[in-house]
């Protein structure tokens, strides 16, 4: 039987190193940018790290292949996936902003075992494995008990590149802006999904986001106490390019209001 907590602990460490090295390299030198898209950005860190990332991880489990942002590895496992975000929040990164975020999830067929995101700004690192707790830096941690959108703080993400529903997306900011505490935008879905899973959004909603950029945090989310789905109240946010999270009691209220407007 898999150990999945072993393997979660010996990601952490891995996360960490791996996090403080692109930390330290960024409080000493201003990276080398490249564009992927429009307003799509890499450098040559988000590079180093996944380099360091697969290498660690690969020596951990060596069965397992990987689903990576920079594809470093196209290596597919048979039963184990690795799902990589080497900087969550490049953006943030390259104008030395935090938060950013290395995020690490292990796909076991098709249900996520492992979760781990550490954030190097405030050294925090959010992880869970499969039938454990949900923990920031060993400390056991819940999704909030705000009951209604409107005392809510809710987190989400701006479209970058993909303006196809940015319309529906603007309506959503001025419903939330006038029905709840507020909206934040802090560049790093994988850092905004560890602050609900801590209870410190209530909420989020994203569109056009990728399998690294969710995997580990809405696992982490559900192992605090919280629900996760695409705009439909479906299960298609993995691969499906849009999500929405929230502490179970204001979920279905969350999913709602995000399914009449995004989806009209």
């Amino acid at each position: 039987m898999t150990d999945y907590r072993e393997i979660c602990e010996r990601t952490v460490d891995i996360a960490r190193e791996t996090g403080l090295f692109v930390k330290n390299y960024r409080m000493q030198n201003k990276p080398d940018v490249e564009s992927k898209g429009r307003n799509d950005f890499v450098t040559q860190i988000d590079k180093a790290s996944e380099k360091k990332l697969v290498e660690a991880l690969g020596g951990l489990l060596p069965e397992a292949g990987f689903i990576a942002e920079e594809n470093t590895s196209d290596k597919q496992g048979a039963t184990y996936n690795w799902i990589i975000d080497p900087i969550d929040g490049t953006t943030n990164f390259i104008h030395g902003l935090f938060p950013y975020a290395i995020s690490i999830a292990l796909q076991e067929n098709d249900r996520i075992v492992v979760g781990v995101i550490y954030e190097p700004g405030m050294d925090e690192c959010f992880y869970s494995w499969a039938g454990g707790p949900a923990l920031l830096n060993g400390n056991e941690i819940h999704v909030s008990e705000t009951s209604e959108v409107a005392d809510s703080l809710i987190a989400t993400g701006f479209p970058y590149s993909n303006y196809s529903l940015i319309n529906n997306f603007m309506d959503t900011l001025d419903f939330f802006m006038k029905n709840s505490h507020g909206l934040r935008r802090l560049g790093s879905a994988a850092a905004d999904l560890a602050y609900v899973a801590c209870g410190r959004f209530d909420a989020f909603y994203e569109y056009n986001l990728k399998p690294w950029d969710v995997a580990a945090g809405a696992f982490l989310v559900q192992q605090a106490g919280g629900k996760v789905s695409d705009f439909k109240g479906g299960n298609n946010y993995l691969f499906g390019k849009e999500i929405v999270c929230a502490n179970n009691l204001m979920f279905e209220e969350m999913q709602q209001v995000i399914e009449q407007i995004m989806t009209k």
